[in-house]
């Protein structure tokens, strides 16, 4: 296996264990073994260790879940239907894993609170790019931009907050709820707008 394939293994194992065990609870000998390689070639790509890996796993779940959202929000022409089919995705993502793969990015930022340590700054940049995703669908949906910026905060807060009560609850109930209410609320704009 080449050099680039390791790395991307390492990430995507860290990846994996922050979203069910958190930071904390995620060592770097765990991520190593899950990942198939050495400690040895974890330091040689990562030469800050533990949070030099979370950082670039951090980032990789950022991105994979703008992905998720994005085109989730493209297959639906109402942007309301489109947060309503992401909060429906996330929800049966989270039944599939029997409750336990949430969000890495959340579970690392709330571990970190209070430090501004760069897991904190991969996290806020993380939650910006998806309120830029939600904000780029409402405007081209004809949303004026005050709005769009307001609505995808909100719409970004209560997924993940969403996303923790169905954990703990074990159950798809507290995203579909909120999937429906968000899309709901779009609505009462884009009522406003016609």
């Amino acid at each position: 296996m080449g050099q680039a394939s390791t790395r991307d293994r390492i990430v995507i194992a860290a990846a994996s264990l922050l979203q069910r065990q958190g930071y904390v609870g995620t060592g770097i000998k765990q991520i190593a073994k899950e990942a198939d390689a050495t400690l040895g070639s974890v330091y040689h790509f990562f030469p800050g260790g533990k949070e030099a890996v979370a950082v670039a796993a951090i980032e990789h779940s950022g991105q994979e879940f703008t992905e998720v959202l994005r085109s989730a929000l493209d297959s639906e022409e109402d942007p309301g239907a489109g947060v309503q089919a992401c909060a429906r995705q996330l929800a049966e993502g989270l039944r599939a894993s029997g409750w336990t793969d949430g969000c890495p990015v959340t579970a690392a930022a709330l571990e970190t609170l209070g430090t501004d340590s760069e897991i904190q700054q991969v996290c806020a940049a993380a939650l910006h790019s998806w309120e830029r995703t939600v904000i780029d669908k409402l405007l081209r949906s004809g949303f004026r931009a005050h709005d769009a910026e307001e609505l995808a905060t909100t719409i970004i807060s209560a997924l993940e907050g969403a996303e923790v009560a169905a954990q703990v609850n074990r159950s798809e109930e507290p995203l579909r709820a909120t999937g429906r209410q968000l899309a709901r609320l779009i609505g009462t704009y884009t009522a406003s707008r016609s």
